[in-house]
């Protein structure tokens, strides 16, 4: 039982690693202001271009071109559970239930650089590439409580057995010839209302924080092959550091700490926490074309996959179920001495109680489950190890036409291949094949020479299954809306507000739980997410 605890322990806080911004499931794609107000750049000519269009940049005038952007990004994501189990919690006894993680990234800076010189175009951009907030889920997860009612289940489940053994042994007439209890004479010991008791009922603590930052750092030339084309070749760095925090304590089933059959002099030997670092390095290489001919624009670029290796540091406190045999042995021990038995007949009815066969099967059952799953726990954040979490490739396409001089309308199309991007234990193998899909649009105006408004929109569609999604680590479909402005202050000087909201689509999934033979229930859940981000730049040529 205690191995469940400690898989969920080990892996809630990665519903921090997903993506705070627009994108992919590990891609930021609002690295300008820009985006943020129009959604759609990928066919535009302008500084933000260094990373939407890094051929066309080449089409701007000569000079240096700078662009300086503040993003802050608030974003709530909600999980309703519900579960039979829940109403065993004797702090919260309601389902369904809201679990809400809190994600907040106040100051996300990003920078763009450009020198033009005849027919080249030298660029440089610093943004945050992927990741890009804190999440806290101050009261865990309904993943936490699923398995906490669960364990607490096979609690009782072990405690019955225990009980059923010793007044086979004590208390003639309590087991009846067919196995059944008789309740006229049983006599309870670890199913009494003292300890465990024989409803499922527990209580217990638990907190989740994540932090997750991919730092990316590019370098690239383009080319102007004639007056209508250009090229494009650049390479990215990429520096990921998260870190991941959180526990499972105070665990009690019925009114028993469960601490007592693990370890009962060390009341903190019953509690997991996490505490894991993980960083790594990353190159990504980069092409892009851009074709200008009348008042259109094409553009095209391809990011190759990155391939990221993250290496933990972790201090992770663990229980351990090795000595469950003699922590029941030692409490059944005291139990029948208070009842008035000399200690050593106790010792001796406490070591047949446990060599009973229902006994044996159900321990058993517990320490093999332990051993079985106990490197799917940790094994992601084992300290010392290295963890796949490759960014995918991006193809993007975009369109631009201008039917006047004073308004300029984009389309663009995103692809990420995340099905090929190697995740820990091959994750994204369960997403479909055909990756993320974006389509964005956006239209500007100038309303004067010092002001110019615009608008934009953007679809993302993730290549979800059931198996895939899940309140650990979970992404659903969007539409965003942008709205800004660009204040023209001087020729040479710019500055561009911004507001984008997403929202975010509902995914629902079911599965039945097996809790015993022949008795199941279902675990139903509803994911979603709100997403408000602002922002804020200027724009220097110089």
């Amino acid at each position: 039982m205690v191995n469940k605890f400690k898989t969920v322990c080990l892996t809630a806080a990665i519903a921090s690693s997903s993506a705070t911004f627009a994108g992919g499931l590990l891609t930021n794609t609002n690295q300008h202001v820009a985006f943020n107000r129009m959604m759609s750049r990928e066919a535009s000519i302008g500084i933000d271009g260094v990373y939407y269009n890094p051929a066309g940049v080449v089409f701007m005038g000569e000079g240096n071109h700078l662009a300086i952007n503040w993003q802050m990004a608030y974003q709530t994501r909600t999980i309703k559970n519900d579960y039979k189990l829940f109403t065993n919690n004797v702090n919260n006894p309601t389902t369904p239930r809201d679990f809400k993680g809190k994600a907040f990234a106040p100051v996300i800076p990003s920078f763009q650089y450009a020198y033009n010189k005849g027919r080249w175009s030298f660029q440089g951009n610093f943004a945050l590439t992927g990741g890009g907030g804190k999440c806290t889920f101050d009261n865990g997860l309904g993943s936490f409580e699923k398995i906490v009612g669960e364990t607490a289940m096979g609690a009782i489940g072990l405690a019955r057995a225990v009980d059923q053994a010793a007044n086979k042994l004590l208390v003639p007439g309590s087991i009846n010839p067919d196995g059944t209890i008789n309740p006229n004479k049983f006599v309870p010991m670890f199913t009494s209302d003292k300890a465990f008791g024989s409803k499922g009922s527990y209580s217990f603590n638990s907190y989740m924080h994540g932090r997750q930052y991919y730092f990316g750092l590019s370098a690239g030339a383009a080319y102007k092959v004639s007056d209508n084309f250009s090229v494009y070749a650049g390479l990215r760095g990429i520096y990921a550091t998260c870190n991941y925090y959180g526990y499972v304590k105070d665990i009690k089933v019925g009114n028993m700490p469960l601490y007592q059959v693990l370890d009962p002099s060390k009341e903190n030997s019953a509690n997991i926490e996490l505490s894991c670092d993980q960083s790594g390095i990353g190159f990504t290489p980069m092409l892009a074309v851009d074709y200008k001919t009348g008042r259109w624009n094409f553009s095209a670029k391809y990011e190759f996959k990155t391939r990221m290796r993250l290496k933990n540091k972790s201090v992770n406190k663990l229980p351990s179920i090795g000595n469950l045999d003699d922590n029941l042995k030692d409490q059944m021990t005291r139990t029948l001495q208070n009842k008035g038995l000399p200690q050593e007949q106790a010792m001796q009815i406490s070591s047949a109680i446990l060599t009973d066969k229902n006994v044996v099967k159900t321990t058993a059952g517990l320490k093999q489950q332990f051993d079985s799953k106990i490197n799917e726990a940790i094994g992601e954040y084992a300290d010392g190890k290295k963890i796949a979490g490759d960014i995918p490739s991006l193809l993007t396409v975009g369109v631009g036409y201008s039917p006047i001089d004073e308004l300029h309308i984009n389309v663009g199309f995103h692809w990420f291949d995340d099905y090929n991007a190697t995740s820990y234990n091959n994750r994204n193998k369960l997403l479909k094949k055909r990756g993320t899909l974006e389509f964005n649009a956006g239209v500007e105006y100038d309303v004067t020479k010092k002001i110019t408004v615009s608008t934009g929109w953007q679809n993302t569609n993730y290549g979800l299954t059931d198996k895939y999604m899940d309140d650990k680590s979970f992404v659903v479909g969007s539409n965003s809306v942008g709205v800004g402005g660009v204040y023209h202050i001087t020729k040479k000087l710019d500055f561009t507000v911004a507001y984008f909201h997403t929202f975010y689509n509902h995914v629902k999934t079911s599965e039945e739980v097996t809790l015993a033979p022949g008795k199941t229930v279902t675990y139903n859940s509803d994911y979603t997410r709100n997403n408000n981000a602002f922002a804020a730049g200027v724009n220097i040529t110089f």
